[in-house]
């Protein structure tokens, strides 16, 4: 092999079956991407610190240029003259993707891959196998995970087994809530789900990789590597596509480095180019800016759009940093219908429904359902028919589909769709995208709403479970508010990455901006009109970090009171009380990765923050990898 890259430890031997000959190469001959991405990512972060030091708003480009790293004029762009992609028969009807990790921390492949199997027997039409946001990163789970991948695309008889146990417990749950089972031919069943894949973000690290130059390897590289070199052959024997998610995209000249890459992999396997297709998490503000730019760099690749929540309202929060009159409200708020979600929507269903240069359309998946069917009868109740309203919603406003966060979802939600019996929306008729004034202030628009001691509470106690449950190795976790624990009426709700993140950037806004109450707390003595300090912060800290170490193993684990726990509270006191609003809460949970001692912890995290002060850089690579 090409010394381009090196591999931690002895993970090339234990992973043999993924580090493959085949994959090896393929990794070597994309690895002179790494220092475009890093170029790139840098000029992310300068760019973001140049708007925070001007005070400046993200804004449109200009007409009349190009699009960096293309030939493709800004106006064509958003005119459609570009050649865009046909929808491939699997991808033209998706009116329930699932997502979610294929693997589970600390687990034998036997008992891990068992979430491939809820997954691909759920009924979903698609799965979005999560390599990023949802998936554990603790020790080598992001191999796990594309281990049990092939084991099943390649229907290897240790998954088979699995698939055939997991079917019945399925249809034992099916029956018992839904009054039928929902799994007739469980090897059949196998092949209705398209398999897609999302690998992580441009700004994320691999942990087991380094390239030539001792540099960490983008995470992206080798995700997309990994799984398409390991799976191709088999899903085109299969007859399904190949179907990559890409996410954290926050303009169309990153985009244009995904595309160079997805055709160097294509040229290296010998595959027509435009034969991996991908859909684009909308998860960035300045990516709305730039839709149609976007989907015309990815030309034969793209195939549409999904419209998320909490990265969304993440990124706006942090592209609005500097302006103290930019402050969200309680995060129950901000659904897809509050002011800025509502603009952002709309433009994402102009952009598809807008044409190519041979009258190609593109796809909108729309948002995540988080609920998961279980609690109190009552509690279920109401949140499935919130649920299904949220459903409706979206279809009629022109989506193609939605997500869900727990298979159990999927027959709850998928009716909405299957009952119109339309395959999709491509092509519906909306105005199409303009570039005013008014269209960017609507991009950031505030709406009266709550702000509440109740609000900042929620935001808090499931902040740090989140950062608890990361240090655990699960990046998905079913959460919620310490307050309601034992209260099966309120029910868990599946949270990711990007939800303690969320939760984090709204109480350093409103720390740091001064939040003003706008009800009474008879708990606390706020009254409507009392500004959000930190004493109150410190109080609430206090507070709700008292509940958690009370709380039953159920809700927290015991042994995590003393190890991770600690972590994520000083991570979080750090995050939200820092005068600098650093770019990505996930860089200082990575570092801490496979750490529980407090002081090592305290150490890193000091060293993230002084690093990105005095050099304006992240530190992103696995810090155990580069300290051995």
């Amino acid at each position: 092999m090409a010394n381009t890259i090196e591999i931690r430890d002895n993970l090339q031997e234990i992973y043999s079956d993924i580090y493959t000959p085949e994959a090896l190469a393929a990794l070597s001959a994309l690895a002179h991407f790494n220092t475009i991405i890093k170029e790139v990512m840098d000029v992310r972060v300068q760019a973001r610190a140049q708007r925070s030091k001007n005070k400046q708003r993200i804004a449109f480009l200009d007409p009349e240029s190009y699009i960096p790293r293309t030939n493709i004029k800004v106006q064509d762009a958003r005119d459609g003259k570009f050649e865009g992609s046909v929808i491939p028969y699997d991808l033209q009807r998706q009116w329930i993707q699932g997502t979610g990790p294929a693997a589970k921390p600390d687990a034998p492949v036997e008992s891990s891959i068992r979430n491939v199997a809820y997954a691909l027997l759920s009924g979903a039409d698609g799965w979005m196998f999560d390599g990023e946001d949802a998936l554990g990163q603790t020790g080598a789970m992001s191999l796990d995970n594309q281990r049990n991948l092939k084991l099943a695309i390649s229907k290897d008889p240790l998954f088979l087994k699995v698939a055939e146990q997991v079917a019945a417990q399925m249809n034992e749950w099916a029956t018992g809530f839904l009054g039928h089972s929902t799994i007739t031919d469980w090897k059949k069943q196998l092949d209705f789900t398209t398999k897609i894949f999302r690998a992580r973000g441009l700004h994320l690290d691999d942990r087991h990789i380094r390239d030539a130059n001792g540099v960490a390897m983008a995470a992206s590289i080798v995700d997309m590597t990994l799984y398409v070199v390991n799976n191709y052959k088999e899903l085109q024997k299969s007859g399904s596509s190949i179907v990559l998610y890409l996410p954290k995209i926050q303009k169309a000249a990153e985009a244009a480095v995904w595309n160079e890459m997805l055709t160097a992999l294509e040229n290296h396997l010998g595959l027509e180019v435009g034969t991996i297709k991908v859909y684009l998490l909308v998860e960035q503000l300045e990516a709305t800016y730039q839709l149609m730019e976007i989907r015309a760099v990815l030309g034969r690749h793209f195939v549409g759009y999904n419209t998320g929540r909490w990265d969304y309202i993440n990124s706006v929060a942090d592209a609005m940093a500097w302006d103290k009159g930019f402050i969200n409200p309680n995060i129950e708020s901000v659904m897809m219908t509050y002011g800025y979600m509502r603009n952002y929507e709309d433009r994402v269903r102009r952009a598809v429904n807008t044409p190519d240069n041979k009258g190609n359309f593109a796809l909108w998946q729309g948002g995540m359902e988080p609920n998961i069917p279980v609690g109190s009868a009552e509690g279920v109740a109401a949140s499935m028919e919130k649920a299904i309203a949220g459903a409706k919603r979206e279809q009629r406003e022109g989506a193609s589909g939605k997500w869900v966060a727990h298979w159990k979802m999927v027959n709850i939600v998928r009716p909405v769709w299957e009952k119109v019996g339309e395959a999709n929306q491509l092509g519906r008729k909306f105005a199409r995208l303009t570039y005013s004034q008014q269209d960017a202030d609507g991009l950031i628009l505030i709406e009266p709403a709550p702000t509440t001691i109740r609000g900042a509470r929620n935001l808090l106690s499931v902040a740090i479970q989140y950062g608890n449950a990361f240090g655990q190795g699960m990046q998905a976790a079913a959460l919620k508010a310490a307050d309601f624990f034992g209260n099966d009426d309120v029910l868990y709700l599946m949270e990711d990455m990007a939800t303690g993140e969320i939760r984090l950037s709204i109480l350093w806004e409103w720390l740091h901006k001064g939040a003003v109450f706008t009800e009474d707390d008879a708990e606390t003595g706020i009254k409507a009109g009392d500004i959000f300090t930190q004493a109150v912060f410190d109080r609430l800290m206090d507070e709700e970090y008292a509940k958690l170490l009370k709380a039953s193993n159920k809700d927290v684990f015991d042994a995590s009171k003393t190890t991770t726990l600690p972590i994520a509270r000083e991570i979080a006191n750090v995050y939200v009380l820092s005068e600098v609003k650093f770019p990505w809460f996930v860089d200082l949970l990575n570092i801490n990765l496979n750490n529980t001692n407090l002081e090592v912890a305290k150490q890193r995290i000091q060293l993230y923050i002084d690093t990105f002060i005095k050099d304006g850089k992240r530190i992103t690579e696995n810090l155990d990898y580069v300290l051995q």
